[in-house]
């Protein structure tokens, strides 16, 4: 299994457990205001929007909850101001990570990313050392025993997926971020409910990393993940399987 794969396993795991806990809520909110802030406050005319509302509630953030993030956003309702910056830099074993957050304060940000990086062995580096190594992509994961390999292939072939490989428990679909909607309706159309869906950063090449700086690069990809301001921490690592999360 890619690193980039293990780790998407995991974290789709942390965001479930930190869910329960409410912890996934701030950065559901934050998200969903600076969606309805650039692409306004309707999800039908709005596909970030709706991908964040359909995340969102996979984990069961309350109507109430989605509804005055939005208005937050357009600016129908009072919010504080949100903005969306990356941070570049490497963890152990050279392993480069690209860190997209969204803050209402970038120098309490940039301290904080910096201080995670340095407790956790990494370097901060500047804008640009890394984001080349990354790609955006839309990333689909679907269940391996809700339908069989071909048969997926044939449907998100058709709707314009670059991509497929076959994971341990899900099959894992790539497509080009403007095509990311025609390939979730196709499967949507087929009644397939994907175990996850995003537009991601997915690594152009990968640095193999074994044993203790496994587990390093997982801790720190996990810290940056706690951090409220955080919306996803990306990194370019194989690694073994058996190696587990460091949380």
């Amino acid at each position: 299994m890619s690193g980039h794969s293990k780790w998407h396993s995991i974290k789709h795991k942390k965001m479930a457990t930190d869910a329960k806990r409410g912890k996934m809520f701030t950065k559901f909110i934050r998200e969903i205001m600076m969606a309805a802030k650039t692409g306004g406050g309707n999800p039908d005319t709005n596909p970030r929007l709706r991908m964040v509302i359909d995340k969102a509630k996979s984990f069961n953030m309350p109507n109430d909850n989605i509804q005055r993030a939005i208005k937050k956003g357009t600016g129908a309702e009072g919010g504080v101001l949100f903005e969306q910056v990356t941070y570049e830099g490497y963890a152990p074993g050279g392993v480069a990570v690209f860190v997209e957050v969204l803050t209402d304060n970038k120098n309490r940000s940039a301290s904080e990313i910096r201080s995670i990086f340095s407790k956790q062995n990494g370097n901060l580096g500047g804008a640009g050392s890394v984001a080349w190594i990354f790609e955006r992509k839309g990333v689909i994961s679907v269940n391996r025993e809700k339908i069989k390999e071909d048969e997926l292939l044939d449907i998100i072939l058709e709707a314009g997926a670059e991509d497929m490989t076959a994971e341990d428990e899900t099959y894992e679909i790539t497509t080009l971020p403007e095509k990311f909607e025609a390939v979730r309706k196709a499967l949507a159309d087929k009644n397939i409910e994907p175990e996850d869906a995003n537009i991601t950063f997915v690594p152009k090449n990968t640095v193999k990393v074994e044993g203790k700086t496994a587990e390093q690069v997982l801790k720190l990809l996990e810290a940056l993940e706690d951090h409220d301001d955080v919306q996803g921490a990306y990194a370019n690592f194989d690694m073994p399987d058996d190696v587990v999360s460091a949380a």
